[in-house]
């Protein structure tokens, strides 16, 4: 797994461009891709609900 936003949508971006590249998938190799996207979808969306509370915390601190 990832460590990091950026590197997570650098995979996404990989899984996306072979997916438009390939010519046929067999279902186990578009399952596991599909799977993987999920997975780095999650954790895109985990990485920016904490950084949009980290800054609402800030913001509400900063308006006290």
């Amino acid at each position: 797994m990832v460590d990091s936003y950026d590197k997570a949508m650098e995979r996404l971006e990989q899984i996306v461009q072979e997916l438009e590249q390939a010519k046929a998938l067999n279902m186990s190799d578009y399952q596991q891709k599909t799977e993987e996207a999920k997975e780095l979808l999650m954790f895109c969306q985990e990485q920016l609900t904490k950084w949009e509370c980290k800054m609402d915390e800030l913001l509400s601190s900063r308006n006290e």
